[in-house]
């Protein structure tokens, strides 16, 4: 052997085995704890991490993290979510990071994604790739000079009882060095009606990188009024989906204005929203102008369990949130005394781009659905339509049939009995009668025989909002009805 090699660097010489031990996982536990990350090649930190990290040799796995070679550590895309104990050591080795009073000349990491973003970026010989992954977009807002880290993750939910442990573990670490950790999360869900619960993890998270915010709890009046500034600072908020009022906000109309005022104010400016989803609140009846008249171009409307009144549907025909809908569904409203022509303008409004259209429970009557059967006939692009629930005669749903048969987009139909199924057409949420059914069955099969329409159609017999159960008959082409008790069904972009 020549003097030469006898010379050569140790690092070169010990690469290609400390490679090939590192992929197959065969590195010695002894050799972890006497390993240097410092001293190992930038190819090999992906395979060090996964192995140090599935053999929990934490004090190995903090100095990995501190001299981690890329810009990103994908965390999220491991093939198995690290132990709770594997986790802190991330977090531990973060803090010796952050500890620095200033950034050092060979720190490159920028961001921990734990998000499922990169698939296969573990994988053997990705550490090119693991070196170009840049900011997440939901990551982007600049940060201040004392921010040093962001720290991405798919969504944080807020509960009434524990969550997840390493979700708490995140939270409780963020929220003491929230002044140079940045904490981002496309999707926040709400399921505590604790407020000092809620402001604590808000005061952890980057409100503007929210994008979906889902709050799905019973809120008090108290809840709501603290809770409301937080929603102005989501600016880059895409759905709102807001659910379950307490049902002490059936209040007097004085207190109704004050709410939908202090929200639509808070709404107005979240001009990025795509998606509405409002269900079982109160205070919009007779205020719907004021909570929508700023909003931008929606694409997504969905009111269920919100008392409105006729001015408030009729607002939605002229409305500029309105003019680019693609799925509209209003649920559990009384209609029956809307006059004929307010459902009608609403349908003219949305006409070009609607896609999915749901009228579901709403006491609609034969008077409001004859006259705007031929607005419906416009939709040309609508592929789901549901009714289920309303009150019309086997005259007005042979109309209806007739008309949604020439839909040519049109793949879902979902429609109620109509008031000849019942002994009492004043009770037709109950059961149907059993002999008057088997004639409207009868008269409808011969409807769809004659007009064979290319979409699903199903008769709905019976429903339950609490239980999204419901019983249906599902028109056969061979000539016959396939009777089933199920979960309402959900369309396209409104589950049910």
């Amino acid at each position: 052997m020549s003097l030469e090699s006898e010379s050569e660097p140790v690092s070169v010489r010990v690469t290609p085995s400390l490679q090939h031990l590192a992929l197959q996982g065969q590195l010695s536990n002894r050799f972890l704890d006497f390993l240097m990350p410092d001293d190992v090649p930038v190819p090999l930190y992906p395979s060090l991490f996964m192995e140090v990290c599935s053999r929990g040799h934490t004090e190995v796995l903090k100095a990995v993290v501190q001299a981690w070679p890329f810009p990103c550590l994908p965390l999220g895309d491991l093939e198995q979510t690290p132990e709770l104990e594997a986790f802190q050591a991330v977090l531990d080795g973060l803090d010796l990071l952050l500890a620095e009073h200033e950034r050092p000349s060979r720190w490159k990491l920028q961001v921990v994604d734990l998000r499922k973003e990169h698939p296969n970026i573990w994988d053997e010989g990705a550490d090119t790739s693991m070196a170009q992954i840049s900011c997440p977009d939901s990551c982007s807002s600049r940060m201040s000079e004392e921010q040093l880290l962001r720290i991405a993750v798919e969504h944080v939910s807020i509960k009434q009882d524990a969550n997840d442990p390493l979700e708490v573990s995140l939270l409780q670490w963020v929220m003491k060095r929230k002044r140079r950790v940045h904490l981002c999360s496309r999707k926040l869900q709400i399921q505590s009606g604790s407020i000092s619960r809620i402001q604590k993890a808000l005061l952890a998270v980057r409100l503007g990188c929210i994008q979906e915010l889902h709050v799905d709890v019973f809120w008090t009046r108290e809840t709501m009024k603290a809770f409301a500034p937080y929603l102005s600072r989501m600016k880059n908020l895409r759905v709102l989906n807001f659910s379950r009022m307490s049902v002490n906000f059936y209040t007097r109309r004085r207190k109704d204005a004050s709410y939908s005022s202090r929200y639509a104010m808070h709404l107005g400016q979240l001009q990025q929203l795509q998606e509405l989803h409002v269900h079982h609140v109160f205070f919009l009846y007779g205020r719907l102008p004021a909570v929508l008249r700023s909003q931008p171009p929606l694409q997504i409307l969905s009111l269920s369990f919100c008392p409105l009144k006729e001015a408030d549907v009729e607002f939605l025909s002229r409305c500029p949130c309105t003019r680019q809908l693609k799925h509209l569904r209003l649920r559990s409203m009384f209609m029956d005394c809307f006059g004929p022509q307010t459902l009608r303008s609403l349908l003219q409004q949305v006409a070009g781009t609607l896609e999915t259209l749901a009228l579901e429970d709403c006491s609609i009557t034969d008077n409001q659905l004859l006259p705007m059967l031929p607005a419906l006939s416009q939709c040309s692009k609508l592929s789901s339509f549901s009714f289920y629930g309303n009150h019309i005669s086997i005259d007005a749903l042979q109309a209806l049939l007739s008309l949604t048969a020439r839909l040519g987009h049109l793949s879902q139909g979902l429609y109620p009995a109509p008031l000849e199924s019942y002994e009492h057409p004043d009770q037709c949420l109950v059961n149907t009668d059993a002999w008057r059914f088997a004639q409207v069955k009868d008269l409808l099969l011969s409807t769809l025989t004659a007009l064979q329409p290319s979409q699903k159609i199903q008769i709905c017999t019976y429903f339950c909002l609490c239980t999204k159960m419901c019983k249906l008959i599902t028109w056969d082409p061979q000539g016959d009805w396939l009777v089933t008790e199920e979960l309402l069904p959900g369309l396209s972009a409104l589950p049910c």
